[in-house]
């Protein structure tokens, strides 16, 4: 090639050289001057490349950086993604500080190293589009804020290890990493993960599992272990996991679980302590129940004193005690149970059970909260007059094997949701099983047979169905419209029963409609057989204008698009709530919002949410009957006191209004047997009660959170003013909709305005907005002018609630923390405990050197009493001799 061609070759060669290497050449020259002081060796008059910790390719891209254990203080260039060959970065053990840098889009990247550092923060994104990365560990970093495990690793599919305990980590943990092909290992301990292990561990390759000691508790059952068959070691001690032990005895490779701490119960596995690999188990702490485990193999195996063994030594239970775990079993090992049921003697002291020369007569299981079925058990128990298992939430059909109990005299399974064929007991029985809306139905499963001989039978099944179908609406219309009358007549006769309603109790409730708001099937109230009214079951419409004097206007406190509220108080003493509403005013919206406020809260029980006590469907009307809330909503109480006479909120009755609601949303969330989202939470569906302490109302909104998703795409609802950035602008809601609607509440409690005000000038009318640009220093002017003469120690509260409001009205709902960590946040400032100081030497009056007759008789002076102790005598060691009558 002649000279003059070849030139211009090379001078191009030499400037695409020249520029690769000025991009890692500005990368490295910032490292240098953000390290302090720069690890020896370094100096911008040498190459980068024979910098000590630093390895290059031939081309002069930097592949490793190496600076382990370096004493290194300062803080990283905030962006490394010119870095593109860069496949190590080891930085643990020094003392950096600031945030993390970015990393993303680094294809090369495989490993990376920051634990033990004092980094400040985790951006979002920083590890996106890491395709190659096998190793990430982060921790010791607890000086990182809050941050959430990095959605953006699910790009990551050669993911082997990823540890960040002790960095702050909150939130769950998500499904996707059980979904990566080669993730191993994953270690969050010591941080404030909630909610339970992912669905998805199941079948994974996880071989090691450390999530111990998380702050508020990680929580749910842990059968999922049982299908990580790769699982080596388990450390999830310090948590609030529940529930029995699964069947580990596919882990063969499992050598040490660490269990201890938790509120497990059940009984042990027998294979658990037979596991070929293991070496080292502790079940301290929890509520076991049954045989003590055995130690075939003489493993290290700590049980502690606290669990509810059966025995001191491993063997067999009594057959009683058996059969009563057999029926506990059924119903997932309830921790009321565990907590009761205590020895080997089911007749010296066990709660729930009485017995009759030791032999179980009556189980009485009502209103435990239990959920699961009624286990055919029951029928070992041979002496059993009666079972209780009312307004509970079993499911299930009542088992045939309780028609042998040959002394049966009481079943009493009303207000559950059984279904299925009731067995034909003896008419000696008493059966209640009134409030179970699908008893009686044998409800489908969704399982089918195939095959072609099938064909013919089901085309058969079909003709015999419609045939079935239709008798029944004719059955149903011909009862309907000959029986209402007598229905009537007999929902009258039960009022007469139990006597006259009193007159209601004064009290405010809340004007708005919207604090109230559903049943998949209508119930006709007329004429139920259900004596019952409470516990979410149907009300006949004659009870209810019993106690609402025939729906009268002096009884009514509320109105709205869709009805009118009248209180009322029950025969018990009851105060309720009525919201009548009429078909044709509701609408196909209002009938929706009808049927899903019943279908929540059948389902979640809260001190903090509030309680559907029963329904009704009349005619043309339905009517859903809640506890009565007398002291009205948070709006009236926040922004309408002075009209209404109210005394404005202290800053303690407010900060304990938005712990009860953080309480209430919290369970919905993530501590309810099924996770819901709010959609509508606002002042107005914030209810008091007579201490002004809060319950969140109006669930005709909720939408059940899909497990496995990220997010549920659903119409636009709710309240402008409250809807989060990403809702409003895709219709896609997590749980995190409602965090953000939280942080607006928060932002109201403080300021004392509403979260939107056309009243204002164009800046201030949207509250989040205008508080976003308030700065620390100016929040005490922001503050409600009613919040006045305000200590320090209240305004720190101030502040840190002040900076949650922030946090959770964050415009990137991965942002935003979940509201466990909300309740974290505020409850040390409504229940602050200090322990009670007293002199050394006051020992409640008593001076500990006197002898026992000596302290006696000081206290009975000081205390005023005489007399109580003269039938004791003393012998010379103080024992007292009391005389048996």
């Amino acid at each position: 090639m002649p000279p003059s061609q070849l030139l211009p070759i090379l001078l191009v060669t030499s400037c695409l050289a020249a520029i690769v290497a000025a991009d890692d050449s500005a990368a490295m020259a910032e490292f240098l001057t953000t390290l302090t002081p720069p690890p020896s060796g370094w100096s911008s008059s040498t190459s980068y490349c024979t910098w000590k910790g630093i390895t290059c390719d031939s081309s002069h891209r930097v592949t490793t950086i190496s600076l382990a254990s370096q004493s290194l203080a300062g803080s990283l260039p905030r962006d490394l993604t010119s870095l593109t060959s860069l496949r190590s970065l080891y930085l643990q053990r020094n003392a950096l500080s600031g945030p993390v840098p970015n990393l993303s889009n680094l294809v090369s990247l495989r490993e990376i190293n920051l634990d033990n550092n004092k980094f400040s923060s985790v951006p979002t994104s920083i590890f996106k589009g890491l395709t190659g990365l096998q190793n990430l560990s982060i921790s010791n970093n607890p000086t990182l804020l809050p941050w959430l495990v990095p959605a953006d690793l699910a790009d990551s599919p050669a993911l082997v290890t990823l540890e960040a305990a002790s960095s702050n980590v909150f939130g769950p943990i998500p499904e996707f990493l059980g979904s990566l092909p080669s993730f191993q290992s994953l270690r969050l301990s010591y941080n404030n993960v909630s909610g339970p292990i992912p669905s998805s561990f199941n079948g994974s390759g996880i071989q090691n599992l450390w999530l111990n000691n998380q702050l508020t508790g990680m929580g749910g059952r842990i059968d999922v272990l049982a299908g990580m068959t790769q699982l080596q070691q388990v450390w999830l001690h310090m948590n609030k996991f529940s529930g029995p032990i699964p069947d580990l005895s596919g882990c063969k490779s499992l050598f040490d679980i660490q269990l201890r701490d938790n509120e497990l119960t059940g009984v042990v596995p027998t294979t658990l302590t037979s596991l070929p690999s293991l070496v080292s188990v502790n079940l301290d702490s929890n509520k076991l129940q049954g045989p003590m485990p055995g130690n075939p193999r003489n493993i290290k195996l700590i049980l502690g004193d606290s669990n509810s063994f059966c025995r001191d030594v491993p063997g067999p239970c009594d057959s009683q005690v058996t059969t009563l775990l057999d029926i506990a079993a059924a119903l997932g090992y309830p921790l009321t149970l565990a907590e009761s049921w205590t020895g080997n003697d089911a007749c010296a002291g066990w709660t729930y059970v009485t017995c009759q020369e030791k032999d179980v007569i009556v189980v009485t299981l009502s209103k435990q909260g239990l959920s699961g079925t009624i286990s055919p058990a029951f029928a070992k128990l041979t002496s059993l007059k009666s079972i209780y298992l009312n307004d509970n939430d079993l499911t299930g059909s009542i088992p045939s094997s309780l028609t042998t109990l040959p002394q049966l005299q009481t079943l009493d399974v009303s207000n559950n949701n059984l279904s299925g064929l009731v067995p034909s007991f003896p008419p000696t029985v008493s059966l209640i099983t009134s409030g179970n809306p699908f008893i009686g139905k044998v409800l489908d499963d969704g399982s089918s047979s195939s095959g072609g001989s099938a064909s013919g039978g089901l085309v058969a099944g079909v003709v015999i169905a419609v045939l079935v179908l239709l008798g029944g609406i004719l059955f149903v219309l011909y009862k309907f419209y000959f029986s209402k009358r007598r229905n009537m007549k007999r929902g009258r006769s039960r009022i007469n029963e139990h006597g006259k309603q009193g007159r209601v109790n004064d009290g405010a409730f809340p004007s708005s409609m919207n604090q109230y708001g559903g049943i998949t099937d209508e119930i006709l109230s007329e004429g139920s057989d259900n004596g019952n009214y409470g516990g979410n079951i149907v009300i006949p419409v004659q009870v209810l204008k019993e106690v609402t004097d025939n729906f009268n206007e002096e009884y009514e406190v509320g109105r709205g698009g869709f009805g009118v509220v009248y209180k009322g108080i029950m025969e018990d003493g009851t105060r309720i709530a009525v919201k009548r509403m009429e078909c044709s005013l509701m609408g196909n919206k209002g009938m929706t919002e009808f049927q899903a406020e019943i279908n929540v809260l059948t389902r979640v029980r809260h001190r903090h949410l509030v309680a559907l006590l029963g329904y009704c469907v009349n005619g043309n009307e339905r009517m859903l009957v809640y506890e009565y809330m007398p002291q009205g909503s948070l709006t009236q109480r926040l922004f309408e006191w002075e009209e209404l006479g109210y005394q404005p909120l202290s800053w303690k009755q407010r900060i304990t209004i938005a712990l009860d609601v953080a309480r209430g949303v919290e369970y919905l969330h993530s501590l309810a047997q099924q996770s819901f989202i709010h959609r509508d939470l606002k002042p107005s569906n914030i209810l008091l009660g007579d201490d002004l302490r809060a319950k969140v109302a109006d669930f005709g909104l909720v939408k059940l959170a899909p497990e496995g998703k990220n997010s549920l795409e659903t119409r636009l609802a709710g309240t402008f003013g409250y809807l989060a950035p990403e809702y409003a602008t895709t219709g896609r809601v997590t749980t995190k909709v409602d965090v953000y609607a939280f942080g607006v509440v928060l932002m109201e409690l403080l300021t004392g305005r509403k979260a939107l005000d056309d009243s204002l000038p164009d800046e201030m009318t949207h509250l989040v907005a205008w508080f976003r640009r308030v700065k620390k220093e100016d929040i005490p002017k922001a503050l409600d002018p009613t919040l006045s003469h305000l200590d320090d120690d209240t305004m720190d509260g101030i502040y840190k609630v002040a900076e949650l409001a922030g946090h959770c009205t964050a415009r990137e709902p991965n942002q935003r923390p979940d509201m466990g960590h909300a309740v974290n946040v505020m409850a040390p400032l409504v229940e602050e405990w200090k322990p009670m100081t007293r002199p050394d030497d006051d020992s409640y009056g008593i001076n500990m050197n006197m002898s026992l007759p000596q302290a006696l008789e000081r206290w009975q002076t000081d205390e005023g009493i005489t007399g109580i102790f003269d039938s004791m005598s003393y012998s010379r060691t103080g024992t007292s001799n009391i005389p048996t009558k």
